[in-house]
């Protein structure tokens, strides 16, 4: 996990700025905005990913807003420059879903993603323009992919991570059918100043109990969980210093506009001071992979490597994690080069320890 690597294992692609919901914890600064991203863009990037799509496997995450809102007509102009090389990823809030959109889906072979915080009472916060739940409407939209045979993950948004709730959620999703889960704690970044702090014991009993409710009946990929186990199983048999990357993903997030943000999604649309507007260039007028191999001259992600190091150096949970969040060192610290924030302590520190506290719980109730 030293410096970027030159070469990326995914981008992101923002089709459009608009998202049809008012999410309270959305980090996003455009959202009620209908920046389309021009086919120029996708061409652009097509292009400088072929070959990476010739070497093996290669996805495209189209991100928003909401990608379906770009409509299904403009979605397939962006889709058609990558021609069948690529896989292609949607992460949406199924509102817009209908028997149509699954037609798409199949056509493009579109691996699907779903953003749903999980029962009703949990979904507070997914509300649309008004004010009123989109519950309903994201359940329908999960069934229609049902109906049509598609598979889909999941996405859960934990805004409040106590004991008590973490075997109502893996139930829930359980029923859904879902193939995968994965669970972030909310975050304070972007347009969401909301601080994520929270009770340390608290956090670690959430997640302890997640596991405990996955071990019962493990058919979902829980992914925060899974990471975990492969970490604790390589720390045990010696080959812990193998199991994370040699160099970060840089995570080419190519914005509507063909600006690229490394590392970060997080950091597309907004601008500091210091570091201007975090692209390192634009698609447009200068190549994807001259962009990634001048990474290191944007002033931000020097600083924020500098902030990796320090980690290294500093915390006892680096191993695990990698230090690499910038998006998070940013918003919570107004800079790159700080160390621990809240994310890492509710989705890292306190995630090992749950899934610890969940084995040595379990080996004690054993003997």
């Amino acid at each position: 996990m030293r410096g970027i690597a030159a070469q990326p294992g995914y981008v992101v692609m923002q089709p459009t700025t608009l998202c049809n919901l008012a999410c309270g914890y959305c980090y996003l600064p455009f959202r009620r905005e209908n920046r389309k991203m021009p086919v120029a863009v996708a061409e652009a990037v097509a292009a400088e990913v072929a070959d990476l799509a010739r070497t093996g496997r290669f996805s495209v995450v189209w991100h928003g807003g909401e990608p379906l809102a770009a409509g299904a007509t403009h979605l397939a102009a962006l889709f058609a420059p990558f021609g069948g090389a690529v896989e292609h990823h949607v992460q949406t809030n199924a509102t817009l879903i209908d028997d149509a959109w699954c037609e798409f889906f199949a056509e493009y072979d579109v691996r699907v993603s779903v953003s749903v915080d999980g029962p009703r009472e949990r979904n507070g916060e997914r509300v649309d323009r008004g004010g009123k739940p989109a519950y309903d409407l994201i359940t329908k939209g999960i069934r229609t992919l049902q109906r049509h045979g598609i598979p889909f993950s999941t996405l859960c948004v934990v805004s409040d991570p106590r004991p008590g709730m973490a075997t109502e959620l893996y139930e829930f999703f359980l029923g859904l059918g879902c193939e995968v889960l994965g669970i972030n704690v909310e975050e304070q970044e972007g347009v969401n100043l909301r601080l994520n702090q929270h009770d340390p014991a608290a956090v670690s009993a959430f997640w302890a109990e997640l596991v405990a409710a996955w071990r019962k009946a493990p058919s979902i990929h829980l992914r925060e969980v899974e990471w975990t186990l492969r970490y604790a199983a390589a720390v045990l048999d010696g080959t812990a210093d193998a199991l994370l990357p040699r160099q970060l993903d840089p995570i080419p997030t190519i914005a509507y506009d063909g600006s690229v943000v490394l590392l970060s999604p997080e950091l597309a649309g907004f601008h500091d001071l210091r570091y201007g507007d975090f692209t390192s260039g634009n698609v447009l007028t200068t190549p994807l992979r001259r962009i990634l191999a001048e990474a290191t001259s944007t002033p931000w992600i020097s600083e924020f490597l500098n902030g990796v190091e320090a980690c290294r150096t500093s915390c006892p949970y680096f191993g695990f994690c990698g230090g690499a969040h910038a998006a998070n060192r940013y918003f919570e610290h107004g800079r790159f080069d700080g160390t621990e924030t809240n994310h890492c302590r509710n989705s890292k520190i306190r995630l090992l320890e749950g899934v610890l506290d969940h084995a040595r719980d379990h080996e004690a109730t054993a003997v």
